[in-house]
């Protein structure tokens, strides 16, 4: 048998002998990684290992990488004159940014005629002749003469039966709506005060001075207030600072202040009057106390927080200047300039057909996970029922 053995191995190709070494080599190198996987997934499954590798990514983000500072000494220098142009790149683009402030307050000039007839068409002092409201709407291009003759009937046979509104009922209050950002400033109180706006105009710095712009919020004569303007100025600065050149990212607004709103008497929505009882310690007598507390309104945008002269806020602060300055803006560059599609709604539309795609997919997955909870035995949907939501302060 042995010499059978030794035959059978003399007959054995050398070339064979190592394709078996190969093979049982790579056997061996996937067992390895086999197990290096499951060491892996079990270290992964300890909550300590896991609350260690994140403390340690924690302390990496943002950190340099260390390249720079394996560089060599005269490429470090090299570094430092491109970081010296940087700066300089960022004086130039403020001094961009200061021409087309420039540039919006001269087209501003350009555009307020038009935005004037505006103001005048919604508060009925200008009635449009038919060639000024003529429009050919999408769904109209199609419509026979006779179809289009029949639909002019029927609006008119209608307007008959209404009474004539007088200009553009209700076009800012519409607006204010239509608009996310602003319906979540409006109470149910600031409606019948909003009813009575006429124009928002924006109003920009004169040459030469500090860069700012003003909002202007024009009401026709109401029993709210005795003002007809009520104005807010955002205070903007296009220059890089010193501290911190390289965070330039264009103009940011620096202070804003409101105005002083002139209530007539019981009519300050920005204030409400509230009662407690009071129980005297020693006698048990029980009094009435009547409270004066500030209210949510929107008319609370006219007040807003004081930057001190250090610039330093709290975080409440820092979050209501952020939110404000975010809705000055969007007034500024998104409302005035396009209120009658806010109006119609047609410029909501536009701005929601960039989230379309997300939340498609977000509703799938909502109910992808609504199916898994249906199918699960022990899912009770009573556990899931969301708490009823608390009323809206008044």
């Amino acid at each position: 048998m042995a010499d059978i053995d030794n035959k059978d191995q003399a007959e054995v190709d050398p070339a064979d002998m190592e394709d078996v070494e190969d093979v049982e080599e790579e056997e061996t190198g996937e067992d390895e990684n086999s197990k290096a996987r499951q060491l892996t997934v079990q270290m992964m499954q300890n909550p300590q290992i896991l609350a260690a590798l994140q403390e340690r990514l924690d302390g990496l983000n943002g950190s340099p990488s260390g390249y720079m500072e394996s560089l060599p000494k005269v490429v470090k220098r090299r570094v430092n004159a491109l970081k010296n142009l940087q700066v300089k790149c960022a004086h130039i683009e403020a001094k961009f940014y200061e021409e087309v402030h420039a540039l919006e307050r001269k087209y501003a000039a350009l555009y307020q005629p038009l935005f004037d007839k505006r103001s005048d068409i919604v508060k009925a002092a200008y009635e449009p002749t038919d060639e000024e409201c003529e429009w050919k709407a999408d769904e109209e291009e199609e419509l026979t003469d006779e179809m289009k003759d029949k639909a002019k009937l029927d609006e008119e046979k209608k307007d008959e039966e209404k009474e004539d509104p007088k200009g553009i009922p209700e076009f800012w209050l519409t607006v204010f709506k239509n608009v996310d950002l602003l319906s979540d400033m409006l109470q149910e109180h600031d409606e019948p005060i909003l009813k009575h706006l006429q124009d928002i105009k924006v109003k920009f710095s004169d040459p030469g001075q500090p860069m700012s712009f003003t909002l202007e919020f024009h009401f026709e004569p109401n029993d709210f207030f005795t003002n007809t303007v009520l104005s807010k100025t955002y205070k903007m600065r296009s220059e890089p600072d010193e501290n911190d050149p390289f965070s330039f990212d264009g103009p940011e607004i620096m202070s804003c202040t409101g105005c002083t709103i002139d209530w007539t008497k019981g009519k300050n929505v920005t204030l409400k009057t509230i009662k407690k009882k009071q129980k005297h310690k020693g006698r048990g007598t029980v009094r009435t106390v009547t409270k004066t507390v500030p209210n949510d309104s929107f008319f609370n945008f006219f007040t807003p927080p004081e930057v001190p002269e250090n610039g330093e806020l709290d975080e409440d602060s820092e979050a209501v200047l952020a939110a404000d300055f975010e809705i000055g803006h969007f007034i500024r560059e998104r409302i005035v300039p396009r209120a009658v599609l806010y109006f119609t709604g047609e410029a909501i539309e536009d701005d929601d057909d960039d989230y379309d795609e997300e939340g498609e997919e977000a509703d799938d997955e909502e109910g992808e996970e609504e199916a898994d909870e249906e199918n699960d035995p022990d899912y009770d949907p009573k556990k899931d029922a969301a708490p009823p939501a608390e009323c809206k302060q008044q």
